[in-house]
């Protein structure tokens, strides 16, 4: 669970983390993927080695030409545009062809990519580790140079004469991408997909507080932010039953959140820096 959450959390960081454009739409796209992988297999049986890569697709052309118009926005109204998307696709799910969907049950028994946890681990892991290491390779490009510099001056940048809508859909299929592979990936680890999984609201706010609380921004970060809050709620679990576990962990998070306001990536980037300093004056 904390790789596919560092998978989420470092595809909406590829978008929001460096051009500031904030999404709170993130699921709609996880759900694209999800639910277009699902329908397939389900339905019409379609093997997996060609579903998932479809469910790729799909998000990354549903998803640019749906968010496409957004992004000639920016600030609070961009969120807002991208949390309605994330609304109304959970409505959607639920409204039309409900015996196709699922309706509000979803869909279950679909088939695993593989089975038993250690397995899945290794899997989920080493995807995670490729869309970091992708998005590394990404960010040390004269392009990452230009999508940190339209989230610090994006007037700035157009009048450098670079076409920053071009840029922007660019990270936005990448995020769209990462998004899909984690999303189709993820249903058929579960076995099933539900809206009221995919489009909640503290599935949302997960993702976001992985990559903030991990330091948004820098790739590491997110996957530090997953593993942390995935552990920390699991480790919490037989201790705090119930709804004080959540309460204990939002105090938690808003804590280091306030403690290290760019992450836990920046505390252990000091200390690192610490360390070589006195190794270097030693």
């Amino acid at each position: 669970m904390a790789n596919f959450l560092a998978i989420f959390a470092m595809s909406w960081d590829a978008l929001s983390g460096r051009t500031g454009y904030i999404s709170f739409g993130h699921p709609f796209l996880i759900g694209i993927a999800g639910y277009t992988t699902a329908l397939l297999t389900y339905h019409l049986g379609v093997p997996l080695y060609l579903s998932i890569p479809a469910a790729v697709v799909t998000t990354m052309i549903g998803g640019t030409l749906f968010f496409l118009p957004a992004l000639r926005i920016r600030g609070t109204y961009f969120a807002l545009v991208t949390l309605a998307f994330m609304e109304i696709m959970y409505h959607l799910t639920q409204v039309i062809a409900p015996k196709i969907t699922g309706g509000t049950r979803g869909l279950s028994g679909l088939p695993e990519m593989v089975s038993g946890a250690i397995p899945n681990y290794y899997l989920t892991c080493s995807v995670m580790l490729l869309v970091g290491a992708g998005l590394w390779l990404l960010v040390r490009t004269s392009l990452g140079t230009a999508l940190s510099a339209i989230g610090v001056d994006e007037e700035a940048v157009k009048s450098s004469g670079l076409n920053t809508n071009r840029i922007k859909l660019f990270i936005f299929t990448i995020s769209a991408m990462i998004a899909g592979i984690g999303g189709a990936l993820y249903v058929h680890y579960l076995g099933s997909i539900a809206p009221r999984a995919l489009f909640d609201i503290n599935f949302l706010f997960s993702i976001l507080v992985a990559a903030l609380v991990g330091g948004a921004g820098t790739i590491v970060g997110p996957i530090i932010g997953a593993y942390f809050l995935t552990f920390l709620l699991e480790y919490m679990r037989p201790y705090i039953p119930g709804a004080g576990r959540f309460v204990l962990y939002g105090v938690i998070t808003l804590v280091v959140y306030y403690v290290a306001p760019k992450g836990l990536y920046s505390i252990f980037s000091s200390l690192r820096q610490r360390l070589s300093g006195k190794a270097g004056s030693g």
